[in-house]
């Protein structure tokens, strides 16, 4: 610990953010880094306390504590602190393959279980991670590292999202000889087309499908393994296939006027935005000048907000079924559990400064869509919900005399997702859960099939970049078990 009592002397210093004004005119970045001093100044506030949830990586009543790598937190700061940033990379690259994506989209679980935060703001241990790699990537010290022997086993990997290339690369770093399959034009999942770039730019994902690709990973871009590769072809051609293909179902709304135009998925607006930007490409949605209406309250809409704002939009409302969450926590959210805690979020701090008032409405669902008489969405009918037990469960309820008629022309459905889509499930004939998902034992990644296992949202459901990230790596740890005992 380089500084006993550096928690004591030193405030939480907050990450920066472009000015509003400026941000909202382009799609860069918006965070902007501390510089090097102060952030060795705030690994001087990690306490080495004795024992660090921050990385304790459970899972209790659907919460998390501490980061699912287990990186070591505690480990990382004090090296930042002491100015030795190669040490730093060297021990978050023990966990952590791919920190250039977590340092910016992870909500920081870390965070939420740091010892600090119990009585006074956390450690920022999110922006160290980011820190460090930026760093370690302007001095050009990030380089390929070739697997120093290979195996003759060959490994397909479905999916180059998270999960993916995490699987991927540890795969080829035990010596596996490995081909990603993605039916995208790029890699990256979500990561690429379901992120903006002013969240994560495109470039890093691109950079680091490069390095990998210098280390022996090979990419099969814009092919779909079930459609465009036969399963059977791929089942011949390799001694193993990990499933990483994402749970990419997208909840439906399903109201009167769903299939009007200008209803429109969130990914497939989001996706649509990231091609214009890569690709100068005109098709899809646009929100200028239209007054937007965005169904879901989670990070997808909050991403929707800021990239419909940057477009042009009239209007931005966004809406919530649930009700909004307490400013602290609540007596049975206690600390080191994920703090669930009311926060405003970048979309919501350009949407609050542009149209003078927080977009989110609490409460509130659609309850139709109307259009004109070209079939397009011209406006949509609202109403207010409380939540009461029903058969034993909580469920929203409508409020008589709480509908709205609101303006809209595009309404954009940020639900969730449900699960894996089921071709390839189906032609592959594996078992699966209640839920739809890649059915496989407890703490293991094997299908029903021998040769085939499956990671990330394909086997958990919709969940976060860090975790996709820890099941891939996990099932790539089973998947190079299998094959050695071959």
């Amino acid at each position: 610990m380089g500084k006993p009592t550096g928690f004591l002397e030193y405030a939480r210093s907050e990450t920066g953010h472009r000015p509003i004004g400026e941000r909202i005119k382009d799609y860069d970045e918006f965070v902007l880094a501390q510089d090097a001093e102060a952030l060795r100044v705030q690994g001087a506030r990690c306490m080495d306390c004795g024992v660090p949830y921050c990385h304790a990586g459970y899972v209790v009543e659907g919460l998390s504590i501490g980061c699912p790598l287990s990186n070591l937190v505690p480990e990382v700061n004090d090296l930042v602190y002491r100015g030795d940033i190669e040490e730093a990379y060297a021990r978050l690259s023990k966990t952590h393959p791919f920190p250039e994506f977590t340092g910016r989209v992870c909500p920081a679980l870390c965070e939420g279980s740091c010892t600090l935060g119990e009585h006074e703001l956390p450690v920022t241990v999110k922006e160290i991670e980011r820190h460090v790699i930026d760093e370690m990537l302007r001095l050009e010290k990030v380089r390929p590292r070739t697997p120093r022997q290979r195996t003759g086993k060959r490994v397909a990997v479905v999916g180059a999202g998270p999960s993916g290339l995490a699987c991927a690369d540890l795969l080829n770093q035990l010596g596996e000889k490995v081909t990603v399959f993605e039916r995208s034009d790029r890699p990256g999942g979500l990561l690429m087309y379901g992120i903006p770039n002013m969240k994560l730019k495109k470039k890093l994902v691109l950079d680091r499908v490069n390095l990998l690709e210098q280390e022996g990973v090979e990419f099969v871009l814009s092919t779909e393994v079930g459609k465009d590769y036969p399963v059977l072809g791929l089942m011949k051609d390799f001694d193993a296939i990990a499933l990483c293909a994402g749970a990419t179902k997208e909840r439906r709304i399903d109201v009167p006027g769903k299939e009007l135009d200008g209803v429109v998925t969130a990914v497939a607006f989001l996706t649509q935005a990231t091609r214009r930007l890569l690709d100068g490409s005109a098709e899809g949605h646009m929100a200028s000048g239209r007054d937007v209406v965005i169904i879901g309250g989670g990070d997808t809409g909050t991403d929707c907000v800021a990239t419909s704002i940057r477009q042009g939009a009239k209007s931005v409302a966004q809406l919530e079924i649930l009700p909004r969450p307490p400013e602290s926590r609540a007596k049975d959210n206690p600390w080191p559990l994920w703090p669930k805690t009311h926060k405003t979020d970048y979309g919501q701090q350009e949407a609050i400064a542009l149209f003078g008032g927080d977009p989110r409405e609490y409460l509130t669902t659609v309850k139709e869509i109307i259009g004109d008489r070209d079939g397009r969405v011209e406006a949509v009918k609202t109403v207010q919900v409380e939540w009461r037990e029903r058969g034993g469960r909580l469920a929203p309820v409508e409020v008589e005399g709480t509908e709205r008629l609101r303006p809209a022309g595009l309404v954009l459905t940020a639900m969730g997702f449900t699960g894996p889509e089921e071709t390839l499930i189906e032609q592959l004939d594996l078992a699966t859960d209640a839920r739809g998902n890649v059915a496989t034992p407890q703490d293991s990644y094997k299908s029903s099939l021998l040769t085939v296992f499956a990671a990330g949202d394909m086997r958990r459901g919709p969940s976060l970049v860090v975790w996709a990230i820890l099941e891939g790596r996990r099932a790539a740890l089973e998947c190079h078990e299998y094959l050695a005992s071959r």
